[in-house]
């Protein structure tokens, strides 16, 4: 879990650092400029930018039996998930979201499909992995 954050806590570290440093020298609009900056990139490579993950097991269960769902694997720090994320919009929470990091059946699922890898966006359409696919294709795959 804590795996997550770290990225997203070393670039707030960093602006904060900045910003200090630029108000030292007299500068408060870069400060501000430099911290909304840093703030912006560490939001952006947080879990928080994700629909809440669930467990594998659940995500397969529920793409099998109950709506068909695509299921997406990603960790955070992922700028291609970070990508397929932000081009999805709205229609990512159509997805079923599967955080590797946080769910070891998870990152077992994408190490089986991609052949002892595990690299991500790796969505699972109908049990056919596709490893970093296109965001317009994964919205045509969407029921």
């Amino acid at each position: 879990m804590l795996r997550g954050w770290t990225l997203p806590v070393v670039f707030l570290a960093c602006g904060i650092a900045s910003a200090f440093r630029q108000s030292a020298q007299g500068s408060t609009g870069g400060a501000v400029t430099l911290f909304l900056l840093f703030l912006f990139a560490a939001v952006l490579l947080s879990p928080l930018v994700f629909p809440r993950s669930i467990g594998a097991a659940e995500a397969r269960r529920r793409s099998e039996a109950v709506d068909g769902r695509p299921i997406v694997y990603w960790r955070p720090g992922c700028r291609y998930c970070l990508r397929l994320r932000l081009r999805l919009a709205r229609d990512a929470r159509r997805l079923h979201w599967v955080n590797i990091w946080q769910d070891p059946e998870g990152a077992a699922a994408v190490r089986a499909a991609i052949g002892g890898d595990e690299t991500v966006p790796t969505v699972v359409v109908a049990g056919s992995p596709h490893v970093n696919p296109d965001p317009e294709w994964v919205r045509r795959h969407l029921p």
